[in-house]
């Protein structure tokens, strides 16, 4: 069975207990760690793990989404020091994951596009950031993974099995999201090979994955848009297999949706399930 996660619920985060029932409620088995918890709260973070453990919802991911790379030294630090803390919640609540892009060179940035982003350089300060993550915060149970992205390292099923091998720590994980990878007609025509191929190289590594489409547009310039899970050409029904035949479990997330567009997104995802036959942890 997959579990499925996301926001889209009413429920604030300030009563462990009733956001972690909210969870079940709704119909998910997995959640993102709220961005409100601190590593110095440890009575709140043992609640939290606590609670969902009791829901049987796995907490996922937290999210990091900082420029680990940014030549600007004092905005790198500060980053890394941010990075840092959010691996140690992760860790210290039982979390997948705490995930992040590693970024861009371009300074004054999050992760935009640069040449320098592709080069040895960025692929070395790749490895040299997550090793120093890692080694500094030395977690036992959450892993750090980077999100492959069209403009920045990794951006290839390729360039994250090299990454992995040169990082060399056991506490790098991979995280997947397709819809990153997708940037030719001739990959979004034939997405099911992409999807297989990455968990056929990246599976032993996977630890949090995201749910979204994709959609090419009619232009004279190759444009492709995000948009809401069944408007796009996803393939879902290789997605969700492939995930299901992981001999462990690893979350499937939606993400970048509003309000309601969740609930629309999580039946959409469980009519693929079903089509399929695979079920959904707390699926009611």
């Amino acid at each position: 069975m997959i579990r499925l996660g996301g926001h889209g619920l009413d429920t604030p985060d300030e009563d462990p207990v009733a956001f972690a029932r909210a969870h079940r409620t709704f119909g998910y088995g997995a959640a993102y760690v709220p961005a409100t918890l601190t590593a110095a709260d440890s009575g709140r973070l043992a609640a939290f793990e606590a609670a969902f453990a009791a829901e049987n919802v796995m907490l996922a991911e937290l999210g990091i989404w900082r420029n680990l790379v940014t030549p600007d030294e004092a905005t790198r630090k500060a980053n890394l020091a941010f990075a840092a803390d959010r691996l140690a919640v992760a860790d210290a609540v039982g979390a997948c994951c705490a995930v992040s892009y590693i970024g861009s060179f371009k300074a004054g940035t999050d992760y935009a596009p640069a040449a320098e982003n592709m080069t040895d350089a960025c692929f070395e300060a790749c490895v040299e950031t997550v090793r120093s993550l890692i080694d500094t915060v030395k977690p036992k149970r959450a892993k750090f993974a980077l999100e492959m992205m069209q403009y920045s390292l990794p951006d290839s099923v390729d360039s994250y099995v090299e990454l992995i091998r040169a990082v060399d720590r056991p506490m790098f994980g991979a995280h997947l999201d397709p819809v990153n990878l997708v940037m030719t007609p001739r990959v979004y025509f034939a997405n099911g090979a992409l999807i297989r191929e990455c968990f056929d190289r990246l599976g032993a590594h996977i630890v949090s994955c995201h749910a979204k489409d994709i959609l090419l547009h009619h232009q004279a310039a190759l444009h492709l848009d995000e948009v809401q899970i069944g408007e796009g050409v996803l393939d879902y029904r290789t997605y969700l297999g492939e995930l299901d035949r992981l001999p462990r479990e690893v979350p499937l997330m939606l993400e970048h949706l509003e309000g309601p567009a969740y609930g629309v997104a999580r039946d959409r995802i469980f009519a693929v399930g079903d089509a399929c036959g695979i079920g959904f942890v707390n699926r009611g």
